[in-house]
């Protein structure tokens, strides 16, 4: 059965990639050493450098298994400069909050690489949601628990 599509910027991707391979070639080596150097101390029941090491290595694998999926199922956003007209994935939007009268610049992204922090927000997320197909001067309301929020765009690039 195959996963759910997951969509990557170019960036997106090779950081993925570049993160399987650091798992794959440095910390599984890391991780099956420390080990070793546990299970050298003795009775590896109540050691609790043996148990740490173990539970690391059980994350290790399953951050590959996830990240394997993920690229296996990834399709890349094209460069969205092709249209800078509508909100599409990969997008620098510039929106308004038109309460406050801020503005805010977002990059649009698929969910794998969303990082609120770094203003790239999920094409899934409310505001995601709500500007996606949308064009400059567009006002969109987005329901959050508080109430609602009501953006303009203001530049797509």
């Amino acid at each position: 059965m195959a996963g759910k599509e997951v969509l990557l910027t170019s960036d997106g991707l090779a950081k993925l990639e570049k993160e399987l391979e650091y798992l794959k070639s440095i910390k599984r080596r890391e991780v099956a050493d420390r080990i070793k150097t546990a299970i050298s101390f003795g009775d590896i029941s109540e050691n609790s450098e043996y148990e740490d090491a173990k539970n690391e290595q059980a994350f290790i694998e399953g951050r590959i298994i996830t990240l394997e999926k993920m690229l296996r199922n990834a399709r890349i956003i094209e460069d969205p400069d092709a249209n800078s007209e509508v909100v599409s994935l990969g997008s620098k939007v510039v929106l308004r909050d038109l309460e406050f009268d801020e503005d805010f610049e977002y990059t649009i992204v698929g969910s794998a690489e969303a990082r609120p922090s770094e203003n790239k927000i999920s094409n899934e997320s409310p505001v995601g949601k709500a500007i996606l197909g949308k064009k400059i001067n567009d006002v969109v309301e987005v329901s959050v628990p508080a109430g609602v929020l009501k953006y303009k765009i203001v530049k797509i690039s």
